[in-house]
């Protein structure tokens, strides 16, 4: 899978600085700056240490699964057309390498809601599922109430955590305009129609990335 990240740091060099200290005990795949510059931190082929603990369906230790690419951004502001369209062709690349479907680009809020918020409710996930870099729940077919509905729907497309957790980053990615509102029969419409579509992959059957 890919782990998509922002730096929540005031540059990208500053950012750059950090993956590369040891000290940190932090790095990534990819780095891209705000106007576009890309930098490769680590081989796509070994682990890095971008994920931290999660988990995403069945997959446990995500860093072991996933390339993290790290956005520069400090979370506050949206994300700049150059930075998006080198987003894009570094998607395109490594999920052709890899053959990881689009269901398989997640945020890191997706697989640590306990304690990530990235890459925050200023990223257009909606652009990228148009490119077919990532997915978009549609139109979901209005009925029915409950956490339990949602949360069965929500472990089927992948989320591995309690609904407290769970619904603030599906919000995150899908409605960020309603971020403080009690659970909707639109969240379940919408998280249902994701399940239906795109039911988490059984990482014992498929290429571990």
């Amino acid at each position: 899978m890919v782990v998509l990240h922002y730096t929540a740091m005031p540059t990208a060099e500053d950012a750059l600085a950090r993956l590369c200290a040891p000290e940190h005990q932090v790095s990534a795949h990819w780095l891209i700056a705000e106007d576009g510059r890309v930098w490769r931190m680590v081989p796509e082929e070994l682990r890095a240490w971008h994920a931290g603990a999660g988990a995403w369906g069945a997959v446990g230790d995500v860093n072991s699964h996933s390339i993290g690419i790290e956005l520069a951004n400090t979370g506050a502001h949206p994300f700049p057309e150059p930075q998006m369209r080198a987003l894009e062709a570094l998607l395109s690349g490594v999920l052709a390498r890899w053959r990881i479907p689009p269901e398989r680009v997640i945020g890191h809020s997706d697989m640590a809601p306990d304690r990530k918020s990235d890459p925050g409710p200023r990223f257009d996930w909606r652009r990228l599922a148009r490119a077919g870099l990532s997915v978009w729940p549609g139109n979901g077919a209005q009925g029915g109430q409950g956490p339990a509905r949602f949360m069965e729907a929500a472990r089927r497309f992948g989320y591995a955590f309690p609904l407290e957790q769970v619904l603030p980053a599906f919000r995150l990615r899908f409605r960020p305009w309603r971020l403080d509102a009690p659970l909707e029969a639109e969240d379940i419409a919408l998280i249902e129609a994701l399940a239906r579509r795109y039911p988490c992959l059984d990482p014992d059957r498929a290429n571990p990335h």
